[in-house]
Parts: C-alpha cells; structure tokens; sequence
C-alpha cells in the first residue's frame, strides 16, 4: 500500500514519478500498486485525486488519530508535520495504516519514506501477505 505526503499543488506527475522510482528499488511497477493513502487534510488535493484515477486504484484518507497509532513504526518524525497535521509522518502512516486495514491488522513498511520537496512516499505491507 502507497502512502503520500505532499504539499498543495503537487502535481499528479511528480507524484508519479518518485513512486516509479521508490518501486524500482525492489524490481515493482505501478501495476504493483492496489491502493493509496493519505492524511484527510488532503482529500481534495488535485493531483493525489489524479493520480488514483490514473492508476484506476482507491484513494483512502485517514485523520491525524489515525495516523499517529502508527507513530511508533515510523522511521522518521517530523515536527513541522505535526505542527500542520497533527500527526509526525504523513506516507509512513498512512501506508501502514492502509495496509493493516486492508489485510490482518498487521503491517510493516517495504521502503521507508522517500522524499524530494513537494512530497513523500512509503510502502507498506499487511503481515499476513509477507511481501
């Protein structure tokens, strides 16, 4: 599960271009891809609702609470996204959080958030699916 983090006006290209090049690292394409996910505060950001569309896959937001059951499997906390979000990671949280709902209730991150700045990006897996 994709997790993303970006800043407004982000544009659905540039989203897609750090994921391509996250899922090479472990020899996967965007068909590899079932959902994505993100903070609530971004569900009507343009270029996140794009690129779901693109990839025909659901875009799942969650809130800060949400997000911050995750805080103690992040790999990186951020006090400036606290201090916008409520929450210390935006696509580590989110990936996790998808991915245990999706599966077992379990999840572990695949790649650690990656970030350029307009955005980050992390993939997380249910347990339960092993891979």
């Amino acid at each position: 599960m994709v997790g993303l983090g970006c800043r407004r006006g982000c544009s659905a290209a540039a989203l897609r271009e750090l994921i391509e090049a996250s899922l090479r690292t472990l020899d996967l394409g965007l068909g590899s891809i079932t959902a994505l996910a993100s903070i609530d505060l971004k569900d009507q950001e343009p270029g996140l609702l794009e690129l779901a569309a693109q990839l025909a896959v659901p875009l799942v937001f969650f809130n800060a609470a949400q997000l911050v059951a995750w805080e103690l499997h992040l790999t990186h906390r951020s006090a400036q996204v606290f201090q916008t979000t409520g929450c210390h990671g935006v696509a580590e949280g989110s990936a996790l959080a998808l991915a245990a709902q999706l599966g077992d209730g379990t999840a572990r991150l695949l790649i650690e958030r990656q970030k350029t700045t307009q955005m980050t990006f992390a993939l997380a897996s249910s347990l339960a699916v092993g891979g």
